[in-house]
């Protein structure tokens, strides 16, 4: 059984194709780190045949523990603002990114259901983080749906989101 269709004349190429794309003419690397998704992040990006040559790694980090011990996130962070929050995302992001010696880390962190929604924080809440060493962005994001909606709808988000960072920071360099 084949994982993907053949793709006809004239069709568009897969987004994750076309980050590959990007990344390898551009020389960037990337590490992810992944929460809510369970790693559909990195399995998107490495299903691109030589993927090898700019995806450096990833952690899936759903215990704050890991996500402090593994990729630096401040407890203080944690305690404060919780692990689903704009900074837990950047931070993972950054984390990443340092330790895969990455040019860009990825860090998504949210909400998939069907527990573990609190006040202000409901099921399908997403934060998606972007870091390069020079600045940082972050999303947040509200899907509904089951559970594996939200985790393929975050990892859309994140890699849609990536394209864009990517574009932004060529164009960053232009300018700058």
């Amino acid at each position: 059984m084949r994982a993907h269709a053949a793709r006809g004349k004239g069709e568009r190429p897969r987004i994750e194709e076309e980050i590959g794309r990007l990344l390898k003419r551009r020389g960037i690397t990337l590490a992810v780190a992944e929460s809510c998704t369970g790693g559909l992040i990195g399995h998107r990006i490495t299903s691109v045949p030589g993927s090898s040559a700019y995806f450096r790694g990833g952690v899936v980090a759903y215990a704050n523990e890991v996500k402090r011990d593994l990729l630096g996130v401040p407890q203080s962070l944690l305690r404060r603002a919780g692990a689903v929050s704009d900074g837990v995302a950047v931070a993972m992001a950054a984390g990443v990114r340092e330790r895969c010696r990455a040019d860009v880390g990825l860090g998504i962190t949210g909400i998939a259901g069907p527990g573990g929604a609190t006040p202000g924080k409901p099921v399908g809440l997403v934060y998606v983080g972007l870091a390069d060493g020079k600045r940082s962005v972050v999303r947040r994001f509200e899907f509904s749906g089951n559970r594996a909606g939200i985790r393929t709808a975050g990892s859309r988000a994140a890699i849609g989101m990536l394209r864009d960072f990517i574009n932004e920071r060529r164009e960053g360099e232009k300018h700058g």
